[in-house]
């Protein structure tokens, strides 16, 4: 077993309250490691070490240096890309084929964003006044609160340091208590990379080290992925220092199957959509709007899949699907589902797991509920886990009106070989990404992010450098006058 310590300032150190977490594999319950829990002194000196670094060296680093940094890093997470995935299954129970992939599209991005760390230009702007000069400079905004959830620890990571590295900001980063260990081994590989001591800190802990840090005067930007009532505690924390946030709140996607798709290929997507991962994904297509010409071939054939995915330990190859990542998810998880047979919907297929060798984990089974109706709490609350509300629907019109009908907008899927309906269901759909004809693809140049309660603000893509750029303007008079 492995005991971890926090990472601040290039130095690995105790937390000063001594106190530890256990990580807890969720496929057989065991403690595997300890983290240590931070305190505030803890995060004083975190962003005490970040804010010293991007004023003494980051942040007079030139955009060339920084990104030979970060190509150096991707090229380490590949090389390390099995034993980090290792971790992270263990950390969390995702299929080690998922998190080994993610690990590779981590480095990705960090090679995606190295890519603009010599290119953040400003520009010349004509005024009205010839002998004025006005040109605008793109600068850092200085230390940024990284806080990540625990479901895709280093994909959510490089979505956010990796601009923010490029931009040329220091960082502070908080992991879920329930996940924190790849993040601190990440944190040996930035050392590796050769980064200034104090340019990436580590603070592991609960709700309180995030409470703590999200309302520390010494941030200046905060960037979170998670639920949406975290989301709304720290939003009101930056208030109180005025200072910009990205949030990624979750969602409550739609896939819509539409009679004329290609049905075998819709149905591999409805199920990749949501039995991937466990379910535990802000972007699981967790709601199945089918078209009612085709609504029992659909289920049909959504019922004998899900009965053949295969569950076990998800360090095996041949494991499909593994368990939920901690008993507080699995336990929310089982009155979720609980809840939808309350209120009247079909449980079709799934629900607990008794199978031999599977006792000990967090195991729920491809759950898939029929005839949901939209205003269903399993048709309208996130339950992030492998439960699939199927909706069926009559026309085009009255599709998009149950898509729209949550409070959610991340994601959406639209599945059909009528290009005029794909675009026109496209423009019509409340969501920051609609796939069509494929889903859950993800990309580092495509941008990410949600509207109404999913959040604000984007990921990826060369959106995401905005959020962690500020624009100054400079004026000056070129005339001879006195």
């Amino acid at each position: 077993m492995t005991d971890y310590r926090l990472f601040i300032g290039g130095e690995w150190i105790e937390s000063r309250s001594g106190r530890r977490l256990d990580a807890v594999n969720p496929f057989n319950q065991e403690v595997w490691a300890t983290v240590p829990e931070a305190d505030p002194a803890d995060v004083d000196r975190a962003v005490a070490a970040a804010r010293r670094t991007f004023d003494q060296t980051w942040s007079k680093t030139s955009g060339l240096a920084r990104a030979q940094m970060m190509n150096r890093l991707a090229d380490l997470l590949d090389q390390h890309a099995h034993r980090m995935a290792v971790l992270e299954s263990t950390d969390n129970g995702k299929v080690i084929r998922e998190t080994e992939n993610q690990m590779h599209f981590a480095a990705r991005n960090y090679r995606f964003f190295a890519g603009y760390a010599d290119k953040l230009y400003g520009e010349v702007i004509p005024l009205d006044n010839p002998a004025l000069l006005d040109y605008t400079l793109r600068e850092p905004v200085g230390v940024c609160a990284l806080i990540i959830a625990w479901n895709s620890p280093m994909q959510l990571l490089a979505n956010k340091l990796a601009p923010a590295l490029a931009a040329g900001n220091t960082v502070v980063v908080k992991p879920s208590e329930h996940a924190s260990v790849t993040t601190l081994e990440f944190a040996k590989l930035v050392e590796e990379a050769g980064f200034p001591a104090g340019v990436f800190n580590v603070v592991t802990g609960g709700p309180a080290v995030g409470d703590y840090l999200t309302r520390h005067p010494g941030v200046d930007k905060i960037s979170f992925t998670g639920g949406p009532g975290t989301g709304r505690v720290i939003a009101r924390n930056a208030s109180e220092n005025l200072v910009p946030v990205t949030l990624e709140l979750g969602g409550k996607s739609p896939n819509i199957i539409f009679a004329d798709a290609n049905l075998p290929r819709a149905i591999t997507g409805a199920v990749a959509g949501i039995f991937a991962a466990s379910g535990q994904s802000c972007i699981a297509g967790s709601r199945l709007l089918v078209e009612r010409a085709v609504y029992d071939q659909v289920m049909d054939e959504l019922v004998r899949r899900a009965r053949r995915i295969r569950l076990g330990n998800p360090l095996e190859p041949a494991t499909e699907m593994g368990p939920v990542a901690n008993q507080p998810q699995y336990e929310r998880i089982l009155d979720r589902i609980e809840k939808g047979i309350t209120e009247g919907a079909r449980l079709v297929t799934g629900g607990t797991v008794k199978d031999p060798g599977l006792e000990r984990g967090y195991f729920i089974a491809p759950t898939v509920f029929g005839d949901v109706a939209p205003e269903m709490t399993i048709a309208q609350e996130e339950i992030f886990g492998p439960v699939l509300s199927v909706i069926p629907f009559d026309n085009e019109d009255q599709a998009v009106s149950i898509a729209n009908a949550t409070n959610y907008g991340l994601a959406a899927g639209v599945w059909t070989e009528n290009l005029s309906r794909a675009h026109r269901v496209a423009r019509a759909l409340k969501a920051g990404t609609v796939w069509v004809n494929t889903y859950r693809t993800s990309a580092a140049q495509a941008p990410f992010g949600g509207v109404k309660r999913s959040g604000y603000g984007r990921e990826r893509g060369w959106h995401a450098l905005a959020e962690y750029l500020v624009v100054k303007n400079v004026m000056i008079d070129l005339s001879q006058e006195c």
